[in-house]
């Protein structure tokens, strides 16, 4: 079987499909927490930025910003691992089952 075969066979395979809905329903998804969150960061940081450098406590030099800075940064993390559990599980499944479907 040609590899021309091969990829036609792939593009109409019904898995195929939910395969690329659903991965990209879910890059979507983080994208958008990610990046909204990034901005509305920059947004406070350029329009509001007495609220970042409010010290968290009296007399403290550790400010409110670098708490948030530094959640932004883990909750990116913490997606990039969301997105590897889904894509190690449920999404590799369904590749399987579309290289076993074509392949017969």
């Amino acid at each position: 079987m040609s590899d021309s075969a091969v990829y036609q066979r792939v593009r109409q395979n019904p898995k195929f499909h939910e395969l690329v809905r659903r991965r990209g329903r879910l890059a979507v998804a983080l994208s958008v927490v990610v990046l909204g969150s990034y901005y509305c960061f920059m947004m406070v940081v350029a329009f509001a930025p007495d609220l970042l450098r409010t010290p968290l406590a009296e007399g403290a030099n550790l400010t409110v910003g670098v708490p948030v800075g530094a959640a932004i940064i883990v909750v990116s993390w913490l997606l990039t691992g969301l997105y590897s559990y889904f894509a190690n599980g449920e999404f590799e499944e369904l590749n399987k089952d579309v290289v076993r479907e074509v392949l017969k």
